[in-house]
């Protein structure tokens, strides 16, 4: 028997049953096909371009983006960001393998087939197969995309091994997908439309019912992003019926393909069966909803954020955050809170705060809400969000309780009062670039004219000629500022000081000339 003749293996006779040797020359002939079909598809221009991108895309982010909140990731959304880029390479392989089952169709050598032992179902198991290493290649790059984030300073929270899972998934289920296609529809079109349809028919049904999370989880990736993280146990995503779900499918989608090509046999029904159950019971698991329970658990933690907090003392202050969180206030909020108290005056510059880290989780992980100021006394508020604009924004939240005394005192300031030059001088003046971090921290990204100025929960606005001032004031050498407002700390933050008197006091001439610069207004504060 020649080498050839034993790779495919005798075709048995009607009625018998294949000998163990020519089952296991079978099954080598299904990898060794599997094989060399992983490898053509690499030779494909779509391919290799999407994996080039998806690669190059992924190292160009871990290695460059350090900047910004990427800084101090939260792995409990660094595992959901890990789904959205491998589908391009999903969509790719669709299409390809596609092409590829369909290659004998094109060519008009289908008949030749019919000379080989190999049956058409046997290809078809190959051609799914052929998948298996991108989805492999997928799976690291996720992984060495968790261990990097994973050991960036400042990394808080635990990564879901359902979640991480989807990647790889979702690769492996699109060539699965263009296999059954192509067994089904004889025409190398209908891959291409159907990626089409997967485009915009979820659109149509997401629309049409928002509120549908049945239908919105069926897609094979739901990131659910917007809001900031959440601790781990607040997330509520069937991350394991998800899984659960896309194995099934998978397992569906090619059984369903071998038994169109012909492969009724016993243990491809069984299989069917299987899969079947284990994709209906993902479904089930995945459309239930949030739990009584969780919502519970979400609006506790929000309203009454210290029953779930551990707090210590660091210096003068007293530093409250969820476990997840906790290494962070010796090691990011505290030397701020200290710099900025550092410049202040009179007893702020002693006073003993609590910083108390809070969310609002009671309107999901797509849901941006806006934390309220809190009304107690010497108590500033943290997000769970770090790093970027969210540093100066937590610097204006601590000068604004060092000079209101509470949080929602500010909420009483009219637009354009003079203690807010003040509360910007002691946010962003020990910043080693002031003027960068005055522009990111102001809601129009501008250093001129009137805006509003973010905080971890209710803004402060600047005026023209408040703008001017601070900008004046950021402008000049440190320590010719510190000593006039620790000196004068008493007037200015007063809110009997006029915004002129403000700018003697701080030694900034003409503030009246620069509101002329920048589109000046009229304060609203009696002065």
């Amino acid at each position: 028997m020649s080498s050839t003749t034993e790779l495919v293996g005798e075709a048995a006779p009607t009625g018998v049953e294949p000998a163990p040797a020519a089952k296991r020359h079978r099954a080598a002939a299904v990898i060794a096909l599997a094989r060399f079909e992983a490898r053509q598809l690499l030779l494909h221009i779509p391919v290799f371009a999407f994996l080039a991108l998806y690669l190059g895309f992924t190292g160009w982010d871990l290695f460059n983006g350090r900047e910004g909140m990427d800084e101090f990731p939260a792995l409990q959304d660094v595992d959901r960001a890990t789904q959205a880029a491998p589908q391009l390479l999903g969509v790719a392989l669709l299409i390809i393998v596609n092409r590829t089952v369909l290659r004998s169709h094109r060519r008009g050598t289908d008949r030749h087939f019919d000379v080989l032992v190999m049956e058409p179902w046997r290809r078809t198991v190959a051609h799914a197969l052929s998948v298996v290493p991108y989805a492999v290649i997928t799976a690291g790059v996720v992984a060495f995309q968790i261990v990097w984030a994973g050991h960036k300073p400042g990394v808080v929270g635990h990564p879901s091994p359902a979640e991480l899972a989807v990647g790889p998934l979702v690769v492996l289920l699109s060539g699965v997908l263009g296999v059954l296609l192509a067994r089904l529809f004889r025409f190398s079109f209908a891959a291409p439309l159907f990626v089409v349809g997967a485009v915009i028919l979820p659109g149509l049904l997401l629309s049409a019912d928002g509120s549908s999370r049945w239908q919105q989880w069926l897609w094979p990736v739901v990131t659910e992003s917007g809001a900031d993280p959440f601790p781990s146990e607040l997330l509520g995503r069937p991350a394991a019926w998800h899984a659960l779900y896309l194995v099934g499918l998978i397992g569906v989608l090619v059984c369903a393909a071998v038994l169109v090509s012909g492969g009724r046999t016993r243990i491809v029904q069984a299989a069917t069966a299987v899969t079947l159950a284990a994709m209906v019971a993902g479904v089930a698991g995945q459309s239930q909803g949030d739990s009584a329970a969780l919502i519970a658990a979400r609006t506790k933690m929000s309203v009454s954020p210290e029953k779930f907090q551990t707090c210590h003392e660091y210096g003068r202050s007293t530093y409250c955050a969820f476990p997840e969180w906790d290494a962070r206030a010796a090691l990011d909020w505290a030397p701020l809170v200290d710099r900025v108290q550092s410049l202040a005056g009179g007893a702020a510059g002693g006073e003993r705060l609590t910083v108390r880290q809070r969310i609002d989780a009671r309107y999901g992980l797509t849901s941006d809400t806006t934390l309220e100021a809190s009304s107690t006394p010497g108590t500033v508020t943290v997000g769970t969000r770090w790093g970027g604009n969210r540093i100066p924004e937590f610097a204006v939240g601590v000068a604004s309780v060092l000079v209101a005394g509470s949080e929602a005192a500010t909420i009483e300031w009219c637009q354009g009062d003079p203690r807010a030059v003040t509360v910007m001088w002691l946010a962003l003046g020990a910043e080693s670039d002031p003027m960068t971090a005055f522009r990111n921290v102001r809601l129009g990204d501008s250093v001129a004219g009137s805006d509003l100025v973010l905080a971890p929960t209710n803004g402060i606005s600047l005026s023209a000629e408040q703008t001017w001032i601070v900008r004046e004031l950021l402008q000049k050498p440190r320590y010719s500022v510190i000593p006039k407002v620790k000196s004068h700390w008493t007037e200015l933050t007063s809110p009997k000081t006029s915004l002129a008197r403000v700018a003697e006091l701080l030694g900034v001439e003409a503030a009246s000339k620069g509101a002329a610069d920048t589109d000046a207004e009229e304060s609203s504060c009696d002065e």
